[in-house]
């Protein structure tokens, strides 16, 4: 895989790009390549690229004979038989580089036409020669991160923001709301933690061309949209059709995603997503497939035994990786380079050291199983919003069952009692159960923010925040399922697990993770099947379940959602005194009061707390916002105390046998 980066002056007059800075934004990365890199600047008109790649003869950056340039990040599946076509139209490549065709595919319909051709996890820029233009794209999902900052004399974009940090320009700070919404958990669609550091938002693509007198005019566009049909409007309404045509379509992504040039493994929990990953998996290859499995030492959360008994059902290898509770706030600091955001569970660091297992273990590509339980309702706040259609004597029926079964998980993946936003009753008519447990989170920050951040935000609320960044139109009319999919997509999903739980972790160490459920025809296709057959009978992922009922033990078939997450700190000695080793660095009177982040009454406070309370949600809500404010302590260190600049100079220094003027 790689990493890119960018830099566009406003002005063409503008001092000539730096050779070293535009390196050092890619060099910052390396951890996302490390073995091919280049830099590519054209100083007559002011725009250049950066890029660490995985392969020394691969080459993520392509310019073509009318001096378009595309520097990219993921894959284009389907490539070759683009390529083919537009050959055959006449068409004329340089190069055997996928991203290439997006270039064509450019040239021959413009930019949002071009982009429905593409089907993948990726990202990148394009500069069009022709009218000084460069657009960044990022795809449907958000599965690949792209950041981008501007002033009035710069544009700079970046794989990661540490790549727009390397550059002296960019001032590093956070930004106050920012900082309200890593210490509550949930972020507001398309912001970081930093200000004036902004994402491009999934499905999205940004056009940005020079003023006549300075600065920048930048558009921002949606390509695509999860777009859930209005209530009583599904046009997949049978129930077998439903399960064929989830089957098709899921051995089609999964089959196109296997195609690589070296192995392909797979991640394995007891889940049946990645049990039906692994499942087809089998069924394509010849050879049985490496399936990597994380085992906790708590049994409470370990699945080890159950993805054991699958891959023995498909007679795959499976590489059981055990965690155990002095691991996880070992490398608690190193995570939080990769993430850039604050993590509420240890699980960011458990697949953190799953990725660099895989490394170590010769493998750099594993198909996943992320993304099934949003497109076929499989969390439990969705059963319960779902519930929400029912008659109120079935409803009550299947919420009781729900919650005597989720006791574990309550204060993460359900809040123990009803909380309701203004913001939210206006917009959806419910408060969404999947942001309760962190609307609850979001009401301690205040105490635990330093008291002038706090007066700053006098009258701010997050809810109402996030609420004025959904798509309204893509909610009124909507059935309570479809608008609580659509709102855990727009924010858990986008903000949380393609991120800390998704790419940053994986590309830490170079490895490429593939989630086939994450195909965009999958999801139209979900998008419009009946809420009763992805919910049935108050079971979740039904369809998904008849689909897969030929791969799945019938101990799987038949199993409830367990979602996927590392113990709490409060169920585990050791790693409750880990926890507290790092809180005495980074949460000591003299940590906080450095910082000027944090309140220490209020986090001596959630302290107090923890050690006395004996409620189970109450205790992972604390130590949710403990790891939030353990990590905004960490990342005022990694990104703002610490001279990013310098640290990416220092990278290129290294890298001189590589870096060529």
């Amino acid at each position: 895989m790689s990493g890119i980066a960018g830099w566009f002056n406003s002005s063409k007059n503008e001092k000539p790009i730096d050779r070293t800075v535009l390196a050092g934004m890619a060099l910052i990365q390396n951890h996302r390549g490390g073995e091919g890199f280049g830099v590519s600047i054209d100083n007559e008109r002011q725009v250049g690229f950066s890029f660490v790649s995985s392969r020394a003869d691969t080459k993520p950056l392509v310019v073509d004979q009318n001096k378009n340039t595309i520097a990219a990040v993921g894959n284009f599946y389907g490539a070759e038989k683009i390529r083919t076509n537009l050959t055959a139209e006449g068409f004329n490549f340089s190069t055997k580089y996928e991203y290439e065709i997006e270039l064509k595919l450019f040239e021959k319909f413009g930019i949002e036409s071009s982009l429905k051709f593409l089907r993948g996890e990726f990202a990148f820029a394009i500069y069009d020669n022709k009218h000084d233009t460069l657009y960044l794209v990022r795809d449907r999902f958000g599965i690949k991160p792209l950041y981008y900052y501007f002033d009035s004399n710069h544009f700079l974009f970046s794989s990661e923001i540490k790549g727009i940090f390397a550059n002296s320009a960019v001032g590093r700070s956070f930004s106050n709301e920012g900082l309200f919404h890593q210490l509550m958990q949930t972020q507001v669609p398309a912001t970081t933690p930093y200000s004036n550091i902004y994402q491009v938002p999934p499905a999205t693509y940004i056009a940005v061309k020079r003023k006549p007198i300075g600065g920048f005019q930048i558009q921002s566009q949606m390509y695509w949209q999860p777009n859930f049909p209005l209530n009583g409007e599904w046009s997949i309404t049978n129930e077998n059709n439903a399960i064929e045509q989830v089957r098709t379509m899921l051995i089609d992504s999964v089959e196109l995603r296997l195609k690589a040039s070296q192995p392909v493994g797979a991640y394995l929990s007891g889940g049946i997503d990645s049990c039906s990953i692994l499942g087809l998996m089998s069924a394509y290859q010849k050879n049985p497939i490496r399936a990597f499995t994380i085992g906790f030492d708590d049994s409470g959360y370990d699945e080890s035994q159950i993805a054991s008994r699958m891959a023995r059902s498909v007679g795959a290898d499976q590489d059981l990786f055990k965690i155990g509770g002095n691991d996880l706030y070992q490398h608690f600091v190193d995570v939080h380079w990769h993430t850039e955001r604050t993590i509420y569970n240890t699980l960011g660091v458990a697949k953190y050291l799953m990725s660099r297992h895989v490394r170590k273990a010769g493998y750099q590509l594993v198909l996943t199983g992320e993304g099934s339980d949003e497109l076929f309702a499989g969390y439990p706040g969705f059963r319960r919003d779902y519930f929400l259609s029912l008659k109120q004597s079935s409803g009550q029926q299947y919420e009781q069952k729900l919650q005597s079964s989720n006791t574990l998980f309550r204060g993460a993946m359900l809040s123990e009692n009803e909380i309701a936003s203004e913001a939210f009753q206006s917009l959806c008519g419910f408060t969404p159960s999947s942001l309760q447990p962190w609307l609850a989170t979001g009401k301690m920050v205040p105490s635990i923010l330093n008291r002038e951040i706090q007066s700053k935000l006098t009258g701010y609320d997050p809810a109402e925040a996030i609420a004025n960044a959904l798509a309204k139109d893509q909610i009124e009319g909507r059935h309570p399922l479809d608008i609580a999919q659509f709102v855990w997509i727009k924010t858990m999903l986008e903000c949380q697990i393609l991120t800390w739980g998704g790419d940053r972790v994986d590309m830490a160490h170079g490895m490429e993770a593939r989630p086939p459920f994450m195909d965009h025809q999958l999801a139209e296709l979900a998008f419009q099947i009946a809420p009763s057959f992805r919910i049935h009978n108050g079971r979740e992922k039904h369809v998904l379940r008849e689909a897969m009922k030929g791969v799945l033990p019938e101990e799987l078939y038949n199993r409830e959602k367990f979602a996927f997450m590392a113990p709490p700190a409060h169920r585990d000695q050791s790693k409750s005194n880990q926890f507290e080793e790092l809180a005495n660095q980074y949460l000591s009177d003299s940590a906080i009061e450095d910082s000027g982040l944090l309140d220490k009454a209020g986090i001596r406070n959630l302290e107090k707390i923890r050690k006395t309370s004996k409620n189970t949600a109450e205790l992972t809500r604390i130590d949710a916002i403990l790891n939030h404010a353990l990590g905004v302590q960490i990342l005022k260190r990694n990104f703002i105390d610490v001279e990013v600049p310098t640290k990416a100079k220092q990278l290129v220094e290294k890298s001189k046998s590589q870096f060529k003027n």
